[in-house]
């Protein structure tokens, strides 16, 4: 039995020193453990009917989004109370002025970002330019943005920021174009969807690239043309975070959309009911959010 054994051992022994000179960089390594005590947040700046999320986790920090250019002042001292001098990168879910119109003052601030993402597809609607908006701001300060596909992964605290779509072109509406992104750490995770529309979110779902996620920042402002029933079923949110002002367009957020998140259970936060927006914090797999009517 101990022959038999010590050949066993050696026959381990061969097959793990032939995978170290077969695979680049030796053994796949395990997958980091989140440190104790790590914590990821998501801000939701209230910028009416419109997109600007601050995501931090660790070291690293994201805007998602840069609302329009009238929220400019407003955000700069939302991340001046926040202590954010410097940024790993903005990313523009889609070229709708309402994501990107913002983005041409912020970068003339000396707000630092390492570098700008967008998505990898844009489909000027009738009337607008056919030059993307972010190719035209970065361009003025002689930067370039990084395309951004499905299956990218960014760094996030010992996380990541990974890109789940959009798999393909919309040719019908700018909206389907979105980023739509999952951010992962601390012991929880949070999908990003942008404006995507019904028409995105069957791309997705049809292709199992939707998983669940304890926080979902709503798509399109809660308006009717999003978030279906099949996409609530598969995230399975708790918490919902809704981007959007009824001032603005009353039908956002629709009925529909907080009867379907209320039914699985989600407890539903919107920018409007706040001051500065909605915060979200997920601490060792604890999720909470609050409303913010001051900041530090």
């Amino acid at each position: 039995m101990k022959g038999k054994n010590k050949m066993l051992q050696k026959i381990m022994a061969a097959v793990t020193a032939l995978l170290l000179w077969i695979l680049p960089g030796g053994l796949p390594s395990a997958p980091a453990e989140t440190p104790a005590g790590e914590e990821m947040t998501l801000t939701a700046f209230n910028v009416g009917k419109a997109d600007c999320l601050l995501l931090r986790c660790g070291e690293n920090a994201y805007l998602i989004d840069t609302a329009r250019g009238k929220h400019h002042e407003q955000i700069m001292e939302g991340l001046k109370k926040l202590g954010v001098d410097r940024l790993d990168g903005i990313l523009i879910t889609h070229m709708d002025s309402d994501h990107v119109g913002g983005l041409k003052k912020l970068l003339k601030t000396e707000l630092r970002a390492d570098h700008l993402y967008g998505p990898a597809y844009y489909f000027p609607e009738e009337g607008k330019k056919e030059e993307s908006p972010i190719l035209k701001a970065a361009e003025k300060q002689n930067m370039t943005p990084k395309v951004l596909r499905p299956g990218d992964e960014l760094p996030l605290g010992s996380g990541t920021l990974r890109v789940l779509g959009p798999l393909r072109a919309a040719t019908d509406k700018e909206d389907n174009n979105s980023l739509v992104l999952y951010a992962e750490a601390a012991g929880g995770s949070i999908l990003l969807a942008g404006d995507m529309e019904f028409p995105e979110e069957a791309d997705l779902l049809a292709a199992g690239s939707i998983p669940e996620a304890d926080v979902l920042k709503v798509g399109n402002h809660g308006d009717g043309d999003a978030t279906s029933p099949e996409l609530l079923r598969a995230v399975k949110p708790r918490i919902a975070v809704i981007s959007t002002s009824t001032e603005e367009k009353a039908s956002t957020p629709e009925d529909r959309v907080l009867q379907d998140l209320a039914a699985c259970g989600a407890e539903v936060y919107q920018t409007q009911e706040a001051v500065w927006g909605i915060r979200v914090t997920i601490r060792d797999g604890q999720v909470t959010a609050a409303r913010m009517d001051t900041l530090p």
